[in-house]
Parts: C-alpha cells; structure tokens; sequence
C-alpha cells in the first residue's frame, strides 16, 4: 500500500495499544515503524541497477513475518533501556510496536505486487490482490482518526475513534475480499465455455476502488482479459484475448532475470518483439496495453535469442484518458455485453 496508509495504519494501531497519556508519542512511533519496512528500497538501490533485482527485493527480508518479529523486539528493548514511556509501561509498547510494524506486510499482501511474508523461504510472493495499492476508502478512516488522536491526546475520546476507524477499515478490506470472490463467481462460468476453468488466473480491482474489476486468464498463446462492475454488470463476464510471443518466451525462460521475473509473477507476463528486443510485461500492474512493469531481457541476432542485462522501460500511462474513462465504466455496463448470448467468447487479436 502507499506510504500515507501504512503510516495512518501503524499510528492507529500504536496509539490504540500504548497507555492514553502516551498516545501522541505512540502515534509518532507507530507511524515510523508503519513505514519503516518500505525504506528497504534505499540499500537496494544502492547494492544495484538491475531492475529485475531491485524489483524483487523489495518487500522480502524487509517484509518478513520470519524477520520483523525480532527487529519490533530489538527496537522495544533498546527504548526501554533508555528508560522513559517504553520503561514506564514496557508491555503495552511491546504490543504497539509489534503491530506497527507487522501489519505492514499483512496489509501489503492484500495488493497484487507480491509480498515475501515467509522470506529467506522460497515460496513464490503472496498476493491476495483485493484492494488497489491507494484506496481512499481504506485510508480515510484511518487518517481521521489519527488527526482526532493527535488533538484529543489522552481525553477519553480518543480510544473510541481509533479503534472506530481501526474497524471501518478493516471492515472495507473483508469488503474487498468479498468484492473479489463475486468477480472471480462471475468469471467462472466465461472462462469454463472457453475452456480455462483451470487455467491460471488472477482478478486485481482497478483504480482507487473495488466496484470494477479486471480478470486476467492464461491460455496456449497469450491471455485473455475481462472487466466486471460489481455495480453495473449484470450479463455474463466478456473477455478479450491477446496474443504473447510463446515461442520467443519458452527460449529465454532459463535465463536468470526471466526466471527470477516468473517466480515473482507467478507467470503472469506476456512476451513481445520490439525492435529487435524480447519485452517481457508484468499482466497484473496495468491495462492493455499499458504496463507499469516492462524489461527488455534479450535481444535477437542471426543465431536467435541472446541474452542481454535487464533493461527496464517506461510507457508513460495516460491517467488523463484512462481515469474517467475507468470511472464511467463503473457505473455503466457496455451496451455490447447486455444479453449477448455468446458472451463468453472471446476475440482474438
């Protein structure tokens, strides 16, 4: 998530476990601990320029449920030995900080980029991908209930409102987890009639909200990708599909850059020739043909594919033309996919 939620997240939580007569210095502890895991970004970027590493390195070591426990343990103890709040109700800001800082993976784990939780283990990243990394209607409860804290300080209304907005938004996340099962119900059958029941697939909200919706199946020569508003929508899902460079993909796949790019992904890429190059694009950040996630990761010559170091490109998004366009599209239904018969075919491209 982004950094303002994850610092309104550690600060609620922080100020709603410390004692009421430290709740600003919990609210500041709290939202130094919530963001603290995403500063892993600075000794990457550091330690090298390669893409594909600094794009899987992130949110591993530093978002570790395996990890994070010791480093909330060896922050408590070294303030308590200095004495002050921390000594005076050791407990209760051994409890804060624990939930500063472990909720920030948990919370992470809910987008679709991919969270190491059980890092140095070598699953693949957990991407639950219910929520959009910036949701106002997950923060704003959040945030509102900082501010009160902060200028309530240890006045008895002050704990309701933390823990008021503590539960609005988590009652929004199990929201999104809801939203998310009603879109994955309503693929189902769309992808059963062309004959993906079982193929690899991943659903992700759109935008700034969990009403619209983008489904993403894998298929024999590329993907196909479907949109559904949980408002709007009311005939059966249509998908659109698209073709990858399988062949030009099943070449490159040993090389380490590619392979490590799947492990993270999960497979969901597609493969293009541009100019001579192999692009391989991350299908879960992005519309068609926009992709925030794209390396160059070989170039072609006259033997075929060679390898090349990772090269990361830029398509500048057009948020000008997809943002209302996007927001239109959840209140309004296609006038095409309104009792359409065959509406589960798909078409090619």
């Amino acid at each position: 998530m982004d950094s303002l939620t994850q610092i309104v997240l550690g600060a609620a939580l922080s100020a709603a476990i410390a004692p009421a007569g430290h709740r600003r210095a919990a609210l500041l502890a709290g939202a130094a601990l919530g963001t603290l895991p995403d500063l892993d970004v600075i000794p990457v970027n550091l330690l090298t320029d390669d893409p594909v590493a600094r794009m899987t390195w992130h949110r591993s070591l530093s978002h570790s449920l395996l990890v994070l426990p010791f480093v909330a343990w060896a922050v408590w103890a070294w303030f308590r030995r200095r004495g002050g709040r921390v000594a005076q109700s050791p407990r209760r800001w051994f409890w804060a900080m624990q939930a500063a800082l472990l909720t920030h993976p948990i919370l992470d784990a809910f987008t679709v980029y991919g969270t190491q939780l059980l890092w140095p283990l070598t699953v693949r990243p957990v991407m639950w991908s219910s929520i959009f990394i910036i949701d106002p209607l997950y923060t704003v409860w959040l945030l509102a209930a900082c501010i009160w804290a902060w200028f309530a300080r240890a006045k008895a209304s002050a704990q309701p409102a933390l823990l008021l907005g503590l539960a609005l938004s988590t009652l929004y996340l199990g929201g999104s987890l809801w939203a998310k099962q009603r879109t994955e119900r309503a693929a189902q059958p769309a992808l059963l009639a062309m004959g993906l029941a079982d193929a690899p697939r991943f659903s992700v909200p759109m935008p700034f909200n969990i009403l619209l919706w983008r489904v993403v199946a894998m298929t024999p020569e590329g993907y196909v990708e479907g949109e559904r508003s949980l408002y709007a929508d009311r005939g059966p899902m249509r998908f659109q599909a698209y073709r990858s460079d399988v062949d030009a993909y099943r070449q490159v796949a040993a090389y380490p850059a590619v392979a490590r790019l799947a492990w993270f992904n999960h497979g969901f890429m597609k493969a293009e020739q541009r100019d001579g190059q192999l692009v391989l694009s991350d299908l879960r950040m992005g519309l068609e043909p926009d992709y925030n996630f794209r390396f160059v990761v070989a170039r072609r010559g006259a033997d075929g594919w060679s390898e090349v170091p990772a090269q990361q490109l830029q398509w500048p998004w057009q948020a000008a033309d997809r943002l209302p366009a996007m927001w239109t599209r959840i209140w309004n239904e296609p006038a095409a996919a309104v009792g359409t018969a065959d509406a589960g075919a798909p078409s090619a491209q």
